[in-house]
Formats: structure tokens, C-alpha cells, sequence
């Protein structure tokens, strides 16, 4: 077995949320549990940090992990999803998993998947867990996959825990409430253990400090102080620094870690270089700007649409494609009307028709037309666009996936 075989049992033979959708959803982790048992609980062997939240749990888990690398500690990194390589998941300050130890992982480990029914995602956090206790690491950042509560990295005990915001998102799987999805999320509250909140909600705020007092844990809201600058473009990346910040400062306060201003600084300054974290608002290209960015909820893209409203352009091209799970409607009534799209299809199972996109953009005198492909989409849009213009492409993790 190579690499390539490896990586397509994980993708292909198993159910995968990010391409399939609801059907692959499970409602209990005990899959996971019983995963861990098999090899020994390989979670309880490092000390963790769990992050969760709506939109900036990955921002802010890379932020985490850079300033911890800055203290010279061994740092492993779980994060999902991957861009371009699946590696990209499970790193050790900033080092992708090595693809022979995927091999491995697969190969030695296949008649106990296939009799479990793991799950990819099951699979992907068991694999993390294994790598991290291996080598040995200090500590490890494990960002939540899907909600909290019943999601596989929930089976960790966490030095502390973080909930970047809440914000309606998948619906159908989470509920279609704040306070419904906010009980998801919280669900990785753990018992004596503290939980850092970073943006505030009076609704979700009622629902969390509920769940931390019956978990006798102590819970700190950001004050949204910002000390610090971060290398990550857009001023949404404010509210992940302060989450950051928060984290930080609770960790001395509690006397769980000792980290200075110097390493805060230096990290957050160094998220990209120290991780390898792409696709944040990430400019490739000047001439014409060209920027890529995965925010794919309602508040995500509106984050988005407001940073590309404080930049300088002659015109704005913007490529765009959805999964079919999304609020199109709302969404699509955000975006700017002064801009010419060029809507395209993911190239997975859940992601929406163009022509679908193009005929409900319509309703909201959006110009533009559809393209069978990304990379066509793509391609269109650079041949349009001048030396002032700016080049979005957005709307999607995949979409991004396909042409950063």
C-alpha cells in the first residue's frame, strides 16, 4: 500500500462529512471511544487544548500553537479541514505527518476499520492522537471538527477549552437556534476545567455559563483587548487575536503554563511561518490582487465582503461556489452588486450546481455567469481582470482547495 492508496481508503471507503453531508453525520462518538481503548487511550498521554466554535477555531488553534512553538515547546496541531494535502491535519510545530506513517496507519490498522465501520473523520482524529502520543509532544492544539459535543476530538480532557463564537451553521445538523447550537458547542465544557468564550452573546452567553457551572469550571469571556498584531490579513482576525490573548492570560493567571508577552508577540507575528496556515484572506498575487479565503458561513463571508470594501479597486471579480447545505439566500443577498461573478461548482458530492447558483443569484441582480469548473472559473477571471482589479475567490473550503 502507497500513499495515494492510503489517503483513498480514508477519503472514498468511508462516510466523510465535508463531501457527502448530513448522512455522514454520526450521533455519538462511540465509535471513537472505542478506537481509543483498542490502542491503549493514546489521548490521555499529552496535555491538550481544545478549540472549538462557529468561524476563527482554526485561526485562532494555529494562533495558539505558533506562540507555544515560541516557547520552545514540542506543539502538535489537529485541524481539519485540509487544503491541499491531507497531511495538512495533523502536524508537530508546523511538520505535516510523514505520508509513510499514514501508510502505516491504514495498512497495519484495515480489518480493525473496516470491522468498526470508522468513520474518515473518526479515523483522522485516531491517527492525530497516535502521532501526538508517539513523539512525545508537550502539548497539543485540537481544533473541534463538526459542533462539540458529539464530535470524535471530544473525548479528550483538555488543560482548556475555547469557543471562538457562535453563529447559525449547519442547521440541519447543530439546530436552528442560537441556544440550540450553542448547547452543541458547549458540549466541550469539561468538568473543572477552564473555558475561555471569545466573542460575547447574551443568548449563547446564558447557555454556556449554565453548562460551566454545572461542570464547576471557570469561564472567562475576551475583554477584547488587542496587545498584539497578527502576520493573518483582515481585521476579523482582531477578534481571534483577543481570544488568543485571553487564552493566554487565563493559562498564567491559573497557573497552568507560564507564557511571556515576548512569545505571544512573536507567535501571533509568526502563525503562517510556524504552521503553514493558508486560505485566511490570503493575498497570492498583487497585480491584479488576488485574494482566496474558506469563510463559507453567513458571517464568515460578511467578514469578508466588509475587509474587501476598506481595499482600493477598479473592479471587483469575485469566484464563487457553494456547498448545497448553505443559507444561499441570505448569503447571496450580501454580496456586492458592483462586482462581476463567476459561480462554479466544488468538485466534491455536496457541492451546489453552478447553473442553480447563477439562476438564484438572479433574483438578487448579481452579474455574472457559470462555468463548468473551478479552474475555468479561475482562469475567466484572470483574463478579465486588469492590473487595479481584485480577484476573490471565496464561498467555499474546497473551492479554495481546488485553485489556491
Amino acid at each position: 500500500m502507497n500513499y495515494k492508496e492510503a489517503t483513498k481508503f480514508l477519503f472514498n471507503s468511508l462516510p466523510m462529512y465535508q463531501r457527502i453531508g448530513k448522512i455522514a453525520y454520526k450521533k455519538d462518538i462511540g465509535n471513537i471511544k472505542i478506537a481509543c481503548e483498542e490502542f491503549n487511550q493514546p489521548q490521555k498521554n499529552f496535555k491538550s487544548i481544545h478549540v472549538g466554535g462557529t468561524n476563527g477555531k482554526g485561526s485562532v488553534s494555529h494562533m495558539l500553537a505558533s506562540v507555544l512553538q515560541e516557547k520552545k515547546l514540542k506543539v502538535g496541531l489537529y485541524t481539519s479541514p485540509h487544503l491541499k494535502d491531507f497531511r495538512e491535519r495533523i502536524k508537530i510545530n508546523g511538520k505535516p505527518i510523514s505520508k509513510e506513517k499514514v501508510v502505516e496507519f491504514v495498512k497495519n490498522n484495515f480489518d480493525f476499520f473496516k470491522k468498526n465501520k470508522l468513520s474518515f473523520f473518526e479515523m483522522t482524529v485516531l491517527l492525530s492522537f497516535l502521532h501526538f502520543s508517539n513523539e512525545k509532544v508537550d502539548i497539543a492544539i485540537i481544533e473541534v471538527g463538526l459542533g462539540g459535543r458529539l464530535d470524535s476530538t471530544n473525548i479528550i480532557n483538555p488543560i482548556l477549552s475555547v469557543i471562538t463564537n457562535i453563529s447559525l451553521e449547519h442547521t440541519n445538523l447543530l439546530g436552528n437556534s442560537i441556544e440550540k447550537i450553542a448547547q452543541e458547542k458547549g458540549g466541550i465544557i469539561k468538568r473543572n476545567t477552564p473555558i475561555i468564550i471569545g466573542r460575547k452573546n447574551k443568548i449563547s452567553d446564558s447557555v454556556f455559563n449554565k453548562i460551566a457551572s454545572e461542570k464547576k469550571s471557570k469561564i472567562f469571556f475576551s475583554d477584547k483587548k488587542n496587545n498584539y498584531t497578527t502576520d493573518l490579513n483582515g481585521d476579523f482576525q482582531i477578534e481571534n487575536i483577543s481570544t488568543a490573548e485571553k487564552t493566554f492570560q487565563v493559562l498564567n493567571e491559573e497557573k497552568i503554563l507560564n507564557i511571556s508577552p515576548i512569545e505571544i508577540s512573536k507567535g501571533l507575528n509568526r502563525v503562517i511561518k510556524n504552521t503553514g496556515l493558508r486560505g485566511r484572506f490570503e493575498i497570492t498575487s498583487l497585480k491584479p490582487k488576488t485574494i482566496f479565503d474558506i469563510g463559507h458561513n453567513i458571517d464568515a463571508i460578511n467578514k469578508s465582503i466588509n475587509q474587501i470594501n476598506k481595499l482600493s479597486y477598479e473592479n471587483l471579480h469575485v469566484v464563487i461556489g457553494f456547498v448545497n447545505d448553505k443559507n444561499l439566500e441570505k448569503i447571496l443577498s450580501l454580496l456586492p452588486k458592483n462586482a462581476y461573478y463567476y459561480f462554479c461548482k466544488p468538485n466534491i458530492p455536496r457541492g451546489l450546481c453552478e447553473k442553480e447558483l447563477l439562476k438564484t443569484s438572479q433574483k438578487f441582480s448579481l452579474n455574472g455567469n457559470c462555468f463548468n469548473s473551478s479552474s475555468v472559473a479561475f482562469e475567466k477571471a484572470n483574463e478579465k481582470a486588469n492590473e487595479s482589479d481584485i480577484i476573490f475567490v471565496g464561498g467555499s473550503t474546497f473551492l479554495v482547495a481546488e485553485l489556491i
